[in-house]
């Protein structure tokens, strides 16, 4: 697949992603974007919950994924490779959950609205999108898939803990006080085999997806 391409839709993608971030840190800043608009928490607060959101982790991975793939299209290397699949499964969760459970549940305008489209419908689709097109190829193994899953289980068990201690949730889908364990343990399992299925969906879609491959050497015709 052609580098300029591939470094053209990258570089949108790493765009978008870091627009729809930093704008939504503004509007954090500001207190605009605040579900809760009966006493607002204070500022370091609604920092530290932009910083829990799964929807702007996964974000960040993408735009580091994308911006390191502008600076070399054909990018590898085993910590690279865990991350790239991150940001991937990432997104696509992000756009899955947001469409189907909380996008009810939202009724934004202005910026709140801009934003979060571009964080959870328009970079998803440029992330998957460019992944289709331009890979690179193979990045998936064993190996890093079961990597993959440190990032993902890991906030996870932080959001509960987390939760427990301050009584806030990121999502209402995880709220304990509100829904009870046994239906939020139903959610989790549900979403953490969703990830492991979408990666598996990638593995082998990485065999006859384009993209960069190595190409096979040459025989030897010394002989």
């Amino acid at each position: 697949m052609n580098g300029v391409a591939a470094r053209v839709g990258h570089g949108v993608t790493a765009a978008v992603g870091i627009f729809a971030i930093v704008a939504q840190l503004v509007l954090v800043i500001q207190g605009v974007s605040v579900l809760i608009t009966d006493n607002p928490p204070s500022l370091p607060e609604r920092l530290r919950r932009f910083v829990l959101y799964f929807t702007i982790q996964s974000n960040v991975l993408a735009v580091v994924a994308a911006v390191s793939l502008v600076l070399r299209s054909d990018r590898d290397g085993a910590f690279w490779r865990v991350l790239r699949l991150d940001a991937v499964v990432g997104m696509i969760t992000t756009g899955i959950v947001h469409w189907f459970l909380l996008r009810p549940l939202l009724d934004l305008t202005g910026w709140s609205l801009i934003t979060d489209k571009l964080l959870h419908v328009v970079a998803p689709i440029l992330v998957l999108a460019c992944w289709i097109a331009f890979g690179p190829r193979p990045r998936i193994d064993l190996r890093t898939g079961l990597l993959a899953l440190i990032w993902p289980i890991g906030w996870l068990v932080l959001i509960m803990v987390q939760g427990a201690v301050s009584g806030w949730y990121p999502y209402p889908f995880l709220d304990v006080t509100t829904h009870g364990v046994g239906p939020v343990a139903v959610v989790i399992a549900a979403v953490t085999v969703g990830m492991i299925v979408i990666g598996l969906l990638a593995a082998v879609a990485e065999r006859w997806l384009p993209g960069d491959r190595p190409q096979p050497a040459a025989p030897d015709r010394r002989r």
